[in-house]
């Protein structure tokens, strides 16, 4: 018997309409003043209305910061901190996107004024306390509201890692409601995200174990089962309540066994290029289970299971099953795969490979060894 640690957010409730809901959480967390974290696209589709409402309902005072960019650069943490400090809150609370909910973690964290945001990258280097934290997520993607992780763009092409527990929100709110308006493309990309999210939690190297494998396989049957209905009906209530829970179990599950290779390659795609997250992901993820399959085909052949229910024969077999269906699912749902589709070329790539081989904290979870030239073959394939 092999011992592990799981770890996730302390309190979910899962509810639609829930945003409304804010307010009185944060209240019985002690909190008098927050600043609320958003972005534009959030902002202007009325989707902080409910929960301001709550916040009024229960006199909590509330500073606005809805300058979130995707992929959030350091000045754009710095600007939210600054105003958190100077509007003295006491709290923090996000609607919106991963990006968002990263911010929101970070400012939480800063606001306090005992670290600096150079000081934390890296695992478990964080040292000190945050205010209270309540997240709702506005797309099924990222599951950043059970993750212990802020992904922060650095510099052109390179993104950093702050990890830690402290980062987990004292509340994660998911309220179906506010994903019914999302359009299919980014359904379709952050739901990949998720379902990556997912088979990689299940394939990882380090810190598999048996609760994160229960997450994973039964965030896959949710956001499989889905995806479609999502993109294809997006009024459609139980397909989007069944999305943001799937990806809420794949959050769980990959914040105890981490993210690899489809994260490390997919990272500088979104850097370099700005491409969404969630489609980055989904542009290398067939070229990499077929480059980890010599070492993870018992797993991808179980995970094919889920996902292709048809597929027959021994583990390699059912792994050519899965990466067919993974390369078809984003053609069927409209999205770009290839590279080129979103303006890489050939001459990119050797600048791609350079930046991914960075990305040390998730390559050691990959299920094989990826050295420089495996990452450049990767991106050639995925050409």
């Amino acid at each position: 018997m092999q011992g592990f640690v799981f770890q996730s957010t302390k309190s979910i409730l899962v509810e639609p309409g829930s945003s409304s809901r804010i307010g009185e959480l944060v209240k019985s967390l002690g909190c008098t003043s927050v600043l609320l974290v958003s972005d534009p696209g959030v902002k202007s589709a009325g989707l902080l209305q409910a929960g301001l409402q709550g916040l009024e309902q229960q006199g909590v005072g509330v500073t606005l910061f809805t300058d979130v960019q995707a992929d959030p650069p350091v000045h754009v943490i710095e600007a939210a901190v600054k105003l958190a400090v100077d509007a003295k809150v006491d709290g923090v609370v996000s609607i919106g996107g991963g990006s968002s909910m990263d911010v929101a973690k970070l400012v939480a964290l800063l606001a306090v004024g005992q670290e600096k945001l150079d000081d934390i990258y890296g695992v478990g280097m964080v040292k000190g306390r945050r205010l209270p934290l309540v997240l709702t997520p506005t797309t099924a993607g990222t599951g950043s509201e059970v993750t212990p992780i802020s992904i922060v763009t650095t510099g052109e092409g390179e993104k950093k890692g702050v990890v830690s527990p402290v980062l987990l929100p004292d509340w994660a709110v998911l309220d179906a409601e506010l994903t019914l308006g999302l359009p299919p493309a980014v359904t379709a990309a952050t739901g990949i995200d998720a379902m990556v999210h997912a088979i990689e939690a299940y394939t990882s190297k380090r810190l598999k174990n048996p609760l994160s494998d229960t997450l994973a396989r039964d965030a896959l049957r949710l956001l499989g089962g889905n995806i479609h209905e999502a993109c294809r009906n997006g009024t459609n209530r139980e397909a989007r309540h069944n999305m943001l829970l799937g990806s809420m179990l794949a959050g769980m599950a990959f914040a105890n066994a981490p993210v690899a290779a489809v994260h490390a390659l997919a990272y500088p795609v979104g850097a370099r290029f700005h491409v969404p997250h969630g489609l980055s992901n989904s542009l290398v993820l067939p070229q990499v289970i077929r480059f980890n399959a010599s070492s993870a085909e018992q797993h991808y052949g179980e995970l094919a299971t889920i996902l292709t229910p048809n597929a027959k024969g021994n583990s390699a077999d059912r792994t050519k099953a899965l990466v067919e269906m993974l390369s078809a699912l984003p053609v069927d749902l409209g999205l770009p795969t290839r590279l080129r589709d979103v303006g890489i070329g050939h001459n990119d790539l050797g600048m791609l490979a350079d930046d991914a081989m960075k990305q040390t904290r998730l390559l050691i979870n990959n299920p094989r060894e990826v050295v420089h030239a495996d990452a450049l073959a990767i991106y050639e394939a995925s050409l």
